[in-house]
């Protein structure tokens, strides 16, 4: 993929062209969206989380012209039901489900693209499914290996955000603060309603506090908006303590599965969340990867170095 000087923006706002709901299994029903170009290259957007849904701005890192651009709200969250749903809720399950998706709108092959915890699960779709995956697009790498719930839960972000862990952590007792994943699980499954949504909603910032290299006014109003707090912390802190239900190391271990498949990673220098080394060390196991580490971006898609490299991959793709 060439470099470029002029920097990229996000294409213009489009509407979905269709919408609709699809039963997975288990009571759970996901909302799906298609946009852009109907008989176009086909791309799914893995949204982060897990549970914090799909957002219309989420269409625009696509040219509509060539792409079919397919959305959809993961297990319990955005406008799947029914919400912040626990039951039959694992990376395995939402594997399942764009399966389910993919088969459902006829498409044989698609780009893949997944940033933070769609970057794990585009990892571990791709790993299961590598036939039906023509490039990856991969941002803001998380491989859910415990050091990296560590740096985030115990000791790293708290080094870069001090003032968002003081927040974060000021609701949990001194002798519960060794482990933060339990405690938090404590409060957020509490038969209490209050106790359930201030713990939603103080997870919820403080996750938003650290994803942008510089945050917005709005970052509090966003993730502190019960919908999303509720299905983000709930969701997070299952599969987090859950180890997001595989082996530790598996997605770079695995890697084998899709070094065929063209892939770009894009990451933040300064991602408080998801540090740079895990780029690294997964484009280490998959030395065909186009890395890119972008100088001047956090964590959030939207950085704009980072809007840039990823607008540069779907359209570098887009002839394929």
């Amino acid at each position: 993929m060439e470099r470029t000087a002029e920097r990229r923006n996000l294409y213009p706002p489009v509407e979905p062209n269709h919408t609709g709901y699809i039963e997975v299994g288990a009571g759970h029903r996901i909302y799906y969206e298609e946009s852009g170009n109907p008989n176009g290259k086909p791309v799914v957007f893995l949204h982060g989380g897990p549970g914090a849904g799909t957002t219309p701005a989420m269409r625009r890192f696509f040219n509509p012209d060539v792409y079919r651009i397919v959305l959809f709200d993961q297990r319990g969250c955005g406008k799947s039901t029914p919400h912040a749903s626990l039951e039959s809720n694992t990376t395995w399950d939402l594997v399942g489900d764009i399966e389910i998706l993919r088969a459902a709108l006829q498409i044989q092959r698609w780009q893949v693209f997944g940033g933070s915890w769609g970057s794990t699960l585009a990892l571990a779709y791709a790993e299961s499914h590598p036939e039906h995956v023509t490039e990856l697009v991969l941002r803001g790498i998380f491989t859910v290996r415990q050091k990296e719930l560590d740096w985030v839960y115990r000791k790293g972000t708290s080094e870069i955000f001090p003032e968002a862990w003081r927040r974060f952590i000021e609701p949990v007792p001194k002798r519960e603060r060794g482990d933060l994943l339990q405690a938090y699980r404590k409060r957020l499954m509490s038969d209490d309603p209050a106790e359930r949504l201030a713990a939603a909603r103080s997870w919820s910032i403080f996750e938003g506090s650290a994803s942008q290299l510089v945050p917005t006014s709005d970052v509090e109003q966003m993730f502190g908006a019960e919908h999303m707090a509720v299905s983000l912390a709930q969701i997070e802190v299952h599969y987090f303590v859950n180890k997001c239900f595989m082996e530790d190391g598996q997605l770079i271990r695995d890697v084998g599965r899709i070094r065929h498949i063209p892939g770009v990673i894009v990451h933040g220098r300064y991602d408080a969340l998801c540090p740079a080394s895990t780029a690294y060390e997964l484009a280490a196991a998959w030395p065909e990867v186009d890395l890119r580490i972008t100088p001047d971006a956090g964590h959030s898609a939207f950085d704009p170095g980072n809007v840039h490299e990823l607008v540069m991959a779907t359209d570098h793709f887009a002839a394929r």
